[in-house]
């Protein structure tokens, strides 16, 4: 379903990207959720110590 929207929306490069995606989607979510989890831990860090 995701790959026929990026190939009508975006053309040949919504393909290659789409490719891409789809190829390496273990290593670039994985990616997305350590930088969630470090900005989630930095703040509260922040936020603990301007509260001490």
């Amino acid at each position: 379903m995701i790959e026929a929207f990026l190939d009508y929306a975006l053309g040949p490069h919504g393909r290659a990207i789409g490719n891409f995606y789809f190829e390496n989607q273990m290593i670039l979510n994985a990616i997305v959720v350590i930088g969630a989890l470090s900005s989630m831990v930095l703040k509260r860090r922040v936020t603990s110590k301007t509260c001490e």
